[in-house]
């Protein structure tokens, strides 16, 4: 196929596509590969420049895969060879705003996949008895933060792998600057590039009746000379596209700003007409007599805008930082000058954090969870229905940002604004675009790292858009704290926490960090925690725990043998001889009147040998081999072992269980822990890894055994007070099973 076709299919007295206009050329290459026409390549790869009009072209292509669509399409009136064949829809996964990680898991759930790991996909898809289409469009817009470069990960870690998948036929819209890495994947006949820059692929009839079709005041456009005569408007047209040189959106740009302002336009001077992007600014702004770079600075901040776009509350702060002047008045009398340029929108819950499930899906990496559609950013959705602007293409930001002449300065100065936006530096008072999108702007800027000290800040912003920040940034230059987030985050997204539980799951992560500054921090910015954390010990191999007592001695609170060797283990007359499984008995004596209070421990149930525990001898008759089982005694209220007589520990009575305010419940991964009086969840705990060992003291101190070692946290909740009557039954899970810690392992 080539350029010359467009002639052809004019002669033949075909009409064009309704929403593309021509591109007959490349719509006769689509369906070629659409029905898999003999020689037509597996994959192919659509580019071009900024404004080039891929994303129209696709639009319009997919237009006839619908089946359902294709029903309000004049398809019998267009180039047969220009229509594909009535097949099922293509999968159409859109990278826009999502990871690289997301979109593949956004793949599997589109063709049920059973795959634990991303790299189970693609074995997936391979093993399919019959080919898979999938249509990935617009790959410049991956990612949710636009400085950390998603569309290269994406080309790596999703479109090369699936074009080297034979059961694959693909068609993907990528950068130029991509373009060739993934064509130069495959073998020459298996994959195309069409680049709608080129000549072979140029349209410029099509482009020409696009501006004609816009200039019709059935289109909008005013009552002029050249709009309602036919041959005069097509004239201008004609000149339009040829000055354009071929992109959609100069031609786009020329045509808004002559029909919002035909004041000053001569037709006939073609001096007037655009040759580029940044020429239709231009020549906008001096149309209308203003300065272009008066103009420019105006639309800078949109330019850099994250997301959706900008809230017009936040845009003149922004103008006047990037450009160091208060742009305040220019903002007022250039809404006229800026109107071609800008398109207002709605701004949705996920502006907020709020994003759904489809949309977060798979922050986790490889973790199967994150397929199911589970990951999510979470938020208030505050911004939800407010007004947002910005630039009417992405080609126009990037022909704004690369004419600055400093774009990371102008990124620090917009940084600078928003965090100086923040009232009184309060996170919870911060704009929503603020609480999203600065971990973005200060990533391009490079000031991310100094930020990442913040726990408020931490709590507050979208963990999907701040955990993609975070992970852009080479980690010898993240401190600890940025360590921290970075760890919790896929379970912060996983969960799709708000703010107050984010605060609690890093308010324990920072503890188990050894960050306990940031955690106490975190108790005092006006969250309501679930509870606060104790302590943490990164112990491996726990397989359970249990709280229970020490029976006072001297009057401290120690235990009578609690000295141990020099290192702290136990010494030889200290072996536990009565320390087996099931050997403490709920209850034990009650310190007389005068003693200390008895002392209250976690039992840790661990591998033998681990330093500090005591072996529990195997039952009567057990000659199994294997690693045997040993008991290591932790406080439950301080962050310090202790050396005793597991055999001493007591284990709470059924009267004092009966009696605690509050309950517990367990699953594979996450807790519950509801408070008896009403039956109402008072915690939730969830984690990364499951859980080894859970349990509860009857004052409710929760210890929580993972993977990664035991954590004890204080839940904080005030129990309602308890009514005489019998209250009511709970519709939940029951309780957890009793802990198989000092009394064994019944499972």
């Amino acid at each position: 196929m080539s350029a010359s076709d467009e002639g052809n299919a004019a002669a033949a007295g075909y009409a064009p596509h309704p929403y593309v206009g021509g591109r007959t050329a490349v719509l006769r290459a689509l369906a070629a590969w659409r029905m898999r026409w003999p020689g037509a390549p597996r994959v192919i790869v659509l580019t071009g420049n900024p404004g080039s009009g891929r994303s129209r072209l696709l639009t319009g292509f997919l237009m006839m895969c619908d089946p359902g669509y294709r029903k309000q399409l004049p398809l019998d009136d267009l180039d047969p060879a220009t229509v594909p064949p009535d097949l099922p829809a293509p999968a159409v996964p859109s990278p826009a705003g999502r990871t690289a990680a997301q979109l593949l898991w956004l793949i599997s759930d589109h063709f049920g996949l059973n795959a634990d790991h991303t790299d189970d996909i693609f074995t997936e898809l391979a093993t399919r008895e019959e080919p898979v289409t999938i249509v990935v469009p617009d790959v410049d817009q991956a990612g949710p933060v636009r400085a950390a470069n998603e569309p290269v990960r994406v080309v790596q870690d999703v479109l090369k792998p699936l074009a080297a998948t034979e059961t694959v036929q693909l068609l993907a819209d990528v950068p130029r600057e991509l373009a060739a890495e993934l064509a130069g994947a495959l073998p020459r006949g298996q994959v195309q590039i069409i680049d709608l820059d080129e000549a072979e692929w140029a349209d410029p009839k099509g482009l020409a009746l696009h501006a004609e079709t816009a200039l019709t005041p059935e289109a909008g456009a005013p009552e002029l000379p050249y709009t309602t005569d036919p041959s005069a408007r097509r004239a201008l047209a004609e000149a339009i596209a040829a000055r354009a040189d071929g992109n959609r959106l100069t031609v786009q740009l020329a045509v808004q700003s002559l029909l919002m302002q035909p004041d000053g336009f001569d037709p006939a001077d073609t001096s007037l007409l655009p040759g580029g992007v940044g020429e239709a600014l231009d020549l906008h702004a001096r149309r209308l007599g203003a300065d272009p770079q008066t103009l420019r600075l105006l639309l800078a901040p949109l330019a850099f805008a994250e997301g959706e776009g900008l809230p017009v509350q936040l845009w003149g702060a922004l103008a006047n930082a990037v450009a160091g002047r208060d742009m305040s008045q220019d903002l007022a009398d250039g809404m006229l000058l800026a109107a071609p340029f800008i398109q207002p929108v709605e701004a949705s819950p996920d502006e907020d954090g709020d994003r759904d499930d489809d949309e977060a899906a798979a922050s986790d990496g490889d973790e199967a969870a994150a397929g199911s559609g589970a990951d999510a950013g979470a938020g208030s959705g505050a911004d939800a229905g407010r007004t947002l602007l910005r630039l009417m293409h992405p080609g126009l930001a990037e022909e704004i940002r690369s004419a600055l002449p400093d774009t990371r300065d102008a990124q620090t100065k917009i940084a600078m604004a928003l965090l100086e936006a923040v009232p009184q530096q309060d996170w919870s008072k911060a704009d929503p675009y603020i609480r999203v999108h600065l971990a973005a702007h200060t990533l391009d800027a490079g000031l991310l790292p100094q930020l990442l000290t913040d726990p408020g800040l931490f709590a507050h912003a979208d963990p999907v858009t701040m955990r993609a920040a975070i992970e852009a940034v080479p980690l010898e230059q993240l401190g600890a704290p940025a360590r921290t987030y970075l760890r919790t985050a896929p379970l912060l997204t996983r969960s799709q926490a708000p703010a107050e539980l984010r605060a609690a799951f890093l308010e324990s992560a920072f503890v188990e960090d050894g960050l306990a500054p940031y955690a106490e921090a975190l108790h005092t910015l006006g969250f309501t925690l679930p509870w606060r954390t104790l302590w943490s010990v990164p112990l491996v191999g726990v397989r359970a725990v249990t709280t229970g007592s020490l029976p006072a001695q001297g009057g401290d609170g120690a235990t009578a043998d609690a000295a141990g060797g020099p290192d702290g283990t136990p010494t030889a007359d200290q072996a536990p001889h009565a320390a087996t499984p099931g050997s403490a008995q709920p209850g034990g004596p009650v310190p007389a009147s005068g003693t200390a209070a008895p002392r209250p421990v976690a039992a840790f149930v661990v591998p033998e040998g681990t330093p500090g525990s005591r072996t529990l001898p195997r039952p009567d008759g057990d000659g199994s081999e294997g690693e045997g089982r040993a008991l290591l005694l932790h406080d439950l209220l301080r962050p310090e072992y202790v050396d005793a007589d597991p055999a001493q520990v007591q284990l709470p009575s059924e009267q004092a269980q009966t009696a605690a305010p509050f309950g517990l419940s367990r699953g594979a991964d996450y807790l519950r822990v509801w408070a008896r009086a009403d039956q109402e969840v008072v915690a939730a705990l969830l984690s990364d890894t499951p859980f080894t060992g859970a349990d509860l003291s009857p004052d409710g101190v929760l210890v929580v055994a993972t993977a990664r070692g035991v954590t004890a946290r204080q839940i904080l909740a005030t129990p309602p007070p308890a009514t005489p009557t019998v209250p009511a039954q709970r519709t939940g899970t029951a309780d957890s099973d009793a802990s198989d810690g000092l009394e064994g392992d019944h499972s």
